[in-house]
C-alpha cells in the first residue's frame, strides 16, 4: 500500500497495546492471536486481503500454512465474538485520537456495494449500488462513519439482507444468519447504528445522509429524537409548504417546481472547498419550509426546517433539508452539507488498500468479523495519520490514499 508514513519503535508499541485493547473483547489467547495475524495481513502489502494469502503471508512454510489458513478461517467465519465491542473499542481509541486535534462534528450514514459473482454469498443479490452506478449482483453494506473537519472513520457496517435472504429458511441455514436476524430495509439498519453510537456516548451533532435515508420521515425523526440537527438530500419529489414574512404558510409545492420558481438573481455562488486544481463552488439558495407527509402530523405542528437548492451547472437542481441553525452562515451550512461526499474516498481506501471487500467467505458472523478487523485496522491508520501530521497539514491530507507501514 502507498506508504505516506513509517512506523517507528513508538508506532510500534502503539500498536501492539491497541491490539491488546482490541483483544480485551476476544475470548481466549488463540482469538487474540488469530485478531492479530489477520490484522497484519490486512495493513501488509499482500494485494488480496482474504484468508487464503494473509495465512501464506503469515509463514513462509507451505505445511504450515495449510494450518494458518484453517486457523484463520475458523477465527473469521466460525469464531464467537462480539463484532459491536471490538468495533466500539476501535472506534473510542480513534476519537480520542481525532478529537485532541478537531472536534467530531458529523456522522455520516451510506452503503456501499460488494461486488460478487453467483447466489451464495450472503446477501447477495441483482441491486443497485451506487458504488457502481447500476443494478448488479452485489451485497450492501451500510455504515456510520464519524468525522472532523479533515478525517472521516467509519465505526459501524452492517449487512443489508434483502428478504429473498431472510425469508428463505435454507439460504439462512448455509449462510448461518441468526434466527434473531429479521428483515430490516437500509433505514432501520442505519438507524440502529444511530442509536447504538449515541447510546455509546460517541461524540457528534449533525447527521449527514443521502436521499436513499432523508427521505424517510421516520429517519428524520428518529434524528431529532436522539438529539441531533440532520443535513440529507431528499428526492426531487418532496413536497413542502414554503414559510413566508409572519410564519404564514404557502400552498404546498413540489421541490422541483419551488425551484423552478427561484429567481436567478436569488441563487448565490458559494465556494466549499480548494479543489486539486480549482475552487469547488455552485449556486445555492436557502428557503424556510416545512415538509409535507402522510405520517398524519398536521402541516402546522411540523418542525420549520432550511430546504437548501443547489443548481449545479448543467445539471438538474438537487435538494437538501436541513435542521441546521438559523445563525449558521450560508456557507457553513453549504460547508457541512458537502462533507458527505468525502465518504466515497474512505470507502475507496477501505477497499482499494484494506481489502474491505475482499472476504471470500459465504457466511452472515464472517462478513461482519471480516469487516470488524478492517475498522480496527483503518481507525488505527488514520490516528496514526493524525499523529503524524500537523493540524495546518489536515485539509491537504484528505485526498492521500491510506498510508502506513505495517
Amino acid at each position: 500500500m502507498a506508504k505516506i508514513y513509517e512506523m517507528d519503535a513508538a508506532a510500534t508499541q502503539r500498536l501492539e497495546q491497541y491490539f491488546e485493547r482490541i483483544g480485551t473483547h476476544l475470548k481466549d489467547r488463540r482469538k487474540r492471536e488469530s485478531f492479530a495475524i489477520y490484522a497484519f495481513g490486512i495493513l501488509g502489502e499482500t494485494e488480496r486481503k482474504s484468508v487464503e494469502p494473509i495465512a501464506a503471508a503469515a509463514c513462509g512454510d507451505p505445511a504450515r500454512a495449510v494450518h494458518m489458513h484453517d486457523k484463520l478461517l475458523h477465527f473469521v467465519g466460525q469464531s464467537s465474538w462480539s463484532d459491536e465491542a471490538v468495533r466500539l473499542e476501535a472506534s473510542r481509541y480513534v476519537i480520542d485520537v481525532l478529537a485532541a486535534r478537531e472536534p467530531i462534528t458529523t456522522w455520516i450514514i451510506d452503503d456501499t456495494g460488494f461486488l460478487k459473482q453467483g447466489t451464495h454469498s450472503v446477501g447477495v443479490q441483482r441491486q443497485y449500488t451506487g458504488s457502481a452506478g447500476k443494478i448488479c449482483n452485489c451485497q450492501i453494506g451500510v455504515s456510520l462513519a464519524v468525522a472532523t473537519a479533515t478525517e472521516q472513520v467509519p465505526i459501524d457496517f452492517q449487512l443489508y439482507l434483502p428478504e429473498s435472504w431472510t425469508e428463505d429458511r435454507a439460504r439462512r441455514r448455509e449462510a448461518r444468519i441468526p434466527d434473531e436476524v429479521q428483515f430490516k430495509s437500509k433505514v432501520d439498519l442505519a438507524i440502529e447504528m444511530i442509536d447504538r453510537a449515541a447510546r455509546a456516548g460517541i461524540p457528534g451533532d449533525v447527521i449527514l445522509a443521502d436521499s436513499a435515508y432523508g427521505k424517510s420521515w421516520e429517519f428524520r425523526e428518529t434524528v431529532r429524537t436522539l438529539g441531533f440537527d440532520y443535513a440529507v438530500a431528499v428526492r426531487n419529489n418532496t413536497k413542502v409548504c414554503r414559510i413566508g414574512a409572519g410564519g404564514r404558510l404557502g400552498t404546498t409545492v413540489g421541490v422541483t417546481e419551488l425551484a423552478r420558481r427561484v429567481p436567478r438573481r436569488q441563487r448565490r455562488t458559494i465556494a466549499w472547498r480548494e479543489g486539486t486544481s480549482a475552487t469547488m463552488t455552485s449556486r445555492f439558495h436557502f428557503c424556510r419550509v416545512k415538509v409535507a407527509g402522510k405520517d398524519g402530523t398536521p402541516i402546522d405542528d411540523r418542525e420549520p426546517v432550511w430546504l437548501v437548492i443547489e443548481y449545479p451547472p448543467d445539471a438538474d437542481p438537487k435538494f437538501v433539508l436541513t435542521t441546521l441553525p438559523r445563525r449558521m452562515s450560508h456557507k457553513q451550512i453549504v460547508r457541512t452539507i458537502k462533507e458527505r461526499w468525502r465518504i466515497e474516498r474512505t470507502y475507496e481506501d477501505l477497499k482499494g488498500e484494506l481489502g474491505l471487500d475482499h472476504f471470500e467467505g459465504r457466511s452472515f458472523p464472517g462478513w461482519h468479523h471480516h469487516v470488524s478487523v478492517v475498522i480496527c485496522c483503518y481507525a488505527f491508520v488514520v490516528a496514526e495519520r493524525v499523529r503524524a501530521f500537523p493540524p495546518s497539514a489536515g485539509r491537504a491530507l484528505q485526498t492521500n490514499t491510506v498510508g502506513v507501514a505495517a
